[in-house]
């Protein structure tokens, strides 16, 4: 068994548990992933080793709750 941790593919929504965000694979450049917001914005460097998958329900529940704060941004 080996302590190799799974690299999430470009696009896949992961939780980056160091930063507690939720966040889109955008790339990965040197040792490190780059994460989006899912609703847009700046980019932030993540360790592949404190980023984990979200489930189904966690996923709808990050989308409903972006889409509830873009709705509350719009005048």
């Amino acid at each position: 068994m080996t302590d190799e941790v799974a690299t999430p593919a470009i696009g896949q929504t992961v939780h980056d548990t160091d930063r507690d965000k939720v966040g889109e694979v955008m790339g990965h450049e040197g040792p490190y992933l780059q994460l989006r917001p899912l609703g847009g914005g700046r980019e932030w460097d993540a360790a592949p080793r404190a980023v984990r998958a979200l489930s189904r329900s966690e996923l709808l529940s990050a989308l409903v709750a972006e889409a509830n704060a873009r709705s509350r941004r719009r005048v």
